[in-house]
């Protein structure tokens, strides 16, 4: 097993700044390349308490503000436009960085793509719902129409 310090909030794992054990595959070939975490040691100990304070200052200054974003975000759909076929099939994928995009277009707010969560692959014009974690207490819905260009 690996002791990790992550640096960055991966869902289902912990947040940046958590002290982790993972086993040794899952760290030397996803987290550590990627960036998410570094390798625990008495020195990197120290690293923690930057790291969280980094953290606290991207998060929302208040669990107020991400409620009234959240409540912004439920309220109203976000449309997606992006090429697809006469079938309604898409070339591609929404990702979570559409999504993200498309938050912002609309006049929501920025959100971060780490933060955008979509249940299933969406790969044709509909209405889909994706998840935002917003806070540590708060998340969204947001409804999605995906429309062909």
């Amino acid at each position: 097993m690996a002791k990790l310090i992550l640096t960055h909030e991966v869902t289902g794992l912990g947040a940046a700044g958590d002290v982790i054990e993972v086993k040794d595959g899952y760290a030397r070939n996803f987290l550590l390349p990627r960036g998410f975490a570094l390798t625990w040691t008495k020195g990197g100990e120290k690293q923690v308490e930057s790291i969280k304070a980094a953290r606290a200052a991207r998060e929302h200054a208040s669990l107020e503000d991400a409620q009234k974003q959240a409540a912004a975000l439920s309220a109203k759909p976000v449309t997606l436009t992006v090429k697809a076929g006469e079938s309604g099939r898409l070339f591609g994928t929404v990702k979570a960085a559409d999504v993200a995009a498309a938050v912002e277009a609309a006049g929501l707010g920025t959100i971060d793509k780490r933060k955008v969560e979509l249940p299933t692959h969406i790969k044709s014009v509909g209405s889909f719902q994706a998840n935002v974690r917003l806070h540590d207490d708060v998340a969204a819905v947001i409804d999605l129409n995906v429309v062909a260009s």
